[in-house]
């Protein structure tokens, strides 16, 4: 007797679910690519790139905003404005949501699908901004999947998208050089920081920052990371509502 098996095993992370992420943008800044090709360009990257080595598969849809049952990536123009949508870091029904704030973004000459294309990366490993490995040192990591690697990028469809590190990485038992540890083959050993990138880690029994390169550190301080996931690890998710009752 045979079993059929699945083209691949969906990882623990959401239960082996597929999510559906309404994926809208209120932004009044222009995002500097078409947002149908963006969305298309996102997809392909989970498809092909992501779900071969993570196994957390996800179907985008253009939105106009939330969506019931729907997680959400949401475009907004800046992170002191975030809260116009009505809530804080969860969608309507309490579900994962991630914010790309392109003013932001274009403000320290990022691209806006680099920025997108991390930010979705993140949610689907850790949708509940929850998990660590423990690194060098017994120091707690955070298991973001794109920070330690966030200014290298690689071009889908003429749309540049954010590289991202392999489980790998987060495996203190891997020898240097012994395995893939991202997709840009950048990162040679576990939990190698590039010097465009940075991790919070969890030491001194708190969240913190540490950086590949002492530029990269003045450039993150010089950035609002406001409504950034990294800026709700180690709390309690909460929803709350904006004047207007939404």
């Amino acid at each position: 007797m045979t079993t059929a098996r699945s083209r691949f095993i969906a990882a623990a992370f959401d239960h082996g679910q597929v999510p559906t992420i309404a994926c809208f943008n209120k932004a009044t800044t222009a995002l500097g690519v078409d947002f149908d090709g963006l969305i298309a360009a996102l997809q392909k990257f989970v498809d092909q790139y992501f779900v071969p080595v993570w196994g957390t598969p996800a179907r985008l849809v253009k939105t106009t905003g939330f969506r019931k049952g729907a997680w959400a990536l949401a475009f907004l123009d800046r992170a002191d404005v975030a809260n116009a949508l009505g809530y804080h870091d969860l969608t309507p029904d309490g579900l994962p949501l991630s914010k790309v704030f392109v003013q932001t973004t274009l403000d320290v000459k990022q691209k806006v699908s680099v920025t997108a294309c991390h930010e979705l990366a993140e949610m689907l490993v850790d949708p509940a901004i929850n998990l660590a490995a423990v690194g060098p040192g017994t120091v707690f990591y955070a298991y973001e999947t794109a920070d330690a690697v966030e200014e290298v990028e690689f071009i889908i469809d003429g749309i540049a998208m954010s590289d991202f590190v392999y489980p790998a990485w987060f495996e203190a038992f891997r020898k240097p050089g012994s395995a893939q540890f991202d997709y840009a083959k950048k990162v040679k050993r576990p939990f190698q920081i590039l010097a465009g990138g940075y991790m919070s880690v969890f030491k001194n029994g708190k969240w913190t920052q540490v950086f590949g390169s002492r530029a990269k550190a003045r450039r993150f301080r010089q950035e609002d990371r406001r409504g950034h996931r990294s800026t709700y690890r180690g709390r309690t998710h909460r929803m709350r509502r904006s004047r207007s009752g939404r």
